[in-house]
């Protein structure tokens, strides 16, 4: 397939970039990020989105991400200072948003040109855990609100083949109104956790939720009580029940 934006052609199949009739040298990770983008541009790509489907996972470096973004956009005559075709939208992601169509036909014949969206469904085992709310009038609550919801973000990117939005970009959601769906397109997750806690005196009760992303339908929820010295227990607890419910 051939996906065509201005003057440039992207041959996906052939891992070729044309601008009009001049082929683009591209380096291969390069031109993987840049077809990502394309085939998801009706939302933003967040930095773990990237790194999780272009580099498999591996660890990679902020300074590696950002030379091969420039790199794309180099590619495509784009700028960061520009950015009329990918766009950084600051501790979001990027997005893709030039007007984008598919060529069909060969080189014999004037090919047709169709509108396409190219949507990646998110990979199964993909979540993102949301700030937890802090449900008591003790702001120093807060703080442990933020710590258990950072600590199962970490819990659950331990779990073998699980994707997990880092915690930086899921506390952008905080203090937004929730729609799970619109979080799901935008992070590329099936998967929601979102929850709340609530303190007295040396007790404390947490409230979990599992939503599907696709389809706001909640799989799991379930409440929690605990001695606040028992809270790594029920952090795990917690990540157990997450894990049983998810077929891990």
């Amino acid at each position: 397939m051939e996906i065509c934006f201005g003057e440039h052609r992207l041959d996906v199949d052939r891992r070729e970039l044309r601008h009009g009739t001049e082929l683009i040298a591209v380096e291969p990770q390069v031109f993987d990020l840049l077809v990502y983008l394309i085939r998801n541009r009706d939302r933003v790509v967040s930095k773990d989105d990237l790194i999780a489907n272009v580099w498999g996972g591996r660890i990679v470096s902020e300074s590696t991400l950002t030379s091969h973004i420039h790199a794309a956009r180099k590619a495509i005559g784009d700028s960061g200072e520009a950015q009329r075709l990918i766009r950084t939208l600051p501790r979001k992601g990027f997005r893709f948003i030039g007007t984008v169509q598919a060529a069909q036909g060969d080189s014999q014949s004037a090919p047709t040109t169709v509108s396409i969206s190219l949507p990646v469904a998110a990979p199964r085992l993909s979540i993102v855990v949301l700030p937890f709310t802090n449900l008591s009038d003790d702001r120093e609550q807060q703080y442990f609100a933020d710590g258990i919801s950072e600590d199962l973000t970490t819990d659950l990117s331990r779990l073998e083949n699980m994707f997990v939005i880092s915690r930086n970009t899921a506390f952008t959601y905080r203090s937004k109104p929730i729609d799970t769906k619109q979080i799901g397109r935008e992070l590329g997750v099936r998967y929601v956790l979102e929850g709340s806690v609530r303190g007295s005196g040396n007790r404390v009760r947490v409230s979990a939720q599992l939503i599907d992303a696709a389809t706001d339908a909640h799989l799991w929820a379930e409440r929690f009580d605990s001695d606040t010295v028992d809270l790594f227990a029920l952090q795990n607890e917690i990540t157990t029940r997450l894990a049983n419910t998810l077929g891990i």
